[in-house]
């Protein structure tokens, strides 16, 4: 079985969706459905049942993808480093995206990247700035917590993570009191300071939709540069925001935070996209480089 064989069925199975899997690629969806049609040849068994908008895979699907799916990202990136070394791949590559999710999640897991000769260059923008550095061509990658709105546009679930509405201990201690004596959380939180990390604020939106609470609590009384800005006066005991799992919970667990309880519903969670130009993955430079972050950032989600 080829390597352009087996990626193909992986990626029908996890977009469940010859069309997806197309555009993840590269490639058409007649090619897709060309190499599936030889796997199944090859194997003797259907992969894939085809409904009207996606396809559901087979028992068989199931065990092929369970068997090779790890191993084949492994193999793919094994590859990808010792192409990386070649002088087509050799260069620079701009990533745009939101900065605090490039600092703290996208920066560690670069280093195989610069180790092949690819120089790196990150750049900070909001959601409207990642989409328009693609469009323009001033940026090969971006990373956005929402997915691409714009036609000319493709983007890839990257990963979730988990959306805590946090602040000082001694401020959910507060709560707790308030709580047991009778107060809502609304109430408690709309007479605290909300610290915010932008006009539009999702992971915010994110956890008070899944509370049941109304937008009218999310009142900003600071806006920060980003998420990161915002925690040292959290620390300190000054308002309340909701951060993502990956810059609260080192705080959560040296007990620098806590957690405000919700209402009972369970926590929100804000789901991070690689976005890309619809010709970018022609460049073999770009096509390796996102192939390495699905592999690497999708792993550690």
């Amino acid at each position: 079985m080829s390597l352009p064989r087996l990626r193909a069925f992986i990626e029908v199975y996890r977009q469940r969706s010859f069309t997806a899997a197309a555009r993840n690629l590269g490639l058409t969806q007649p090619a897709i459905s060309q190499q599936i049609a030889s796997l199944e040849d090859t194997i003797g068994r259907p992969l894939f049942e085809r409904q009207g908008r996606g396809v559901i895979p087979t028992g068989a699907a199931d065990d092929l993808a369970a068997d090779i799916g790890d191993r084949l990202d492994e193999a793919e990136a094994a590859l990808a480093q010792a192409r990386a070394r070649s002088a087509e791949l050799a260069g620079s590559i701009q990533i745009v995206g939101h900065p605090d999710f490039l600092s703290e999640v996208v920066a560690p897991q670069l280093g195989p990247l610069l180790e092949s000769g690819i120089r790196v260059r990150l750049h900070a923008g909001n959601r409207g700035e990642i989409e328009r550095a693609l469009i323009r061509g001033e940026a090969d990658l971006g990373v956005s917590a929402f997915p691409a709105a714009d036609r000319r546009l493709r983007h890839e679930h990257l990963r979730d993570e988990p959306a805590q509405a946090v602040a000082a201990p001694a401020v959910v201690a507060r709560l707790r009191a308030a709580q047991a004596a009778g107060s809502d959380l609304a109430t408690f939180l709309s007479g605290l300071p909300l610290l915010t990390y932008g006009l539009d604020y999702p992971l915010i939106d994110v956890w008070l939709e899944a509370n049941g609470l109304h937008p009218a609590v999310a009142t900003p009384a600071m806006v920060g540069l980003d998420v990161r800005s915002l925690r040292g006066l959290l620390i300190d005991g000054h308002g309340w925001t909701v951060l993502p799992g990956y810059l609260s919970r080192p705080h959560l667990e040296a007990g620098e935070l806590a957690e405000i309880p919700g209402g009972g519903a369970l926590p929100g969670r804000l789901a991070y996209h690689l976005l890309w130009g619809a010709a970018a993955l022609r460049q073999p430079r770009v096509a390796h480089v996102r192939q390495a972050l699905v592999w690497r950032l999708a792993r550690r989600g």
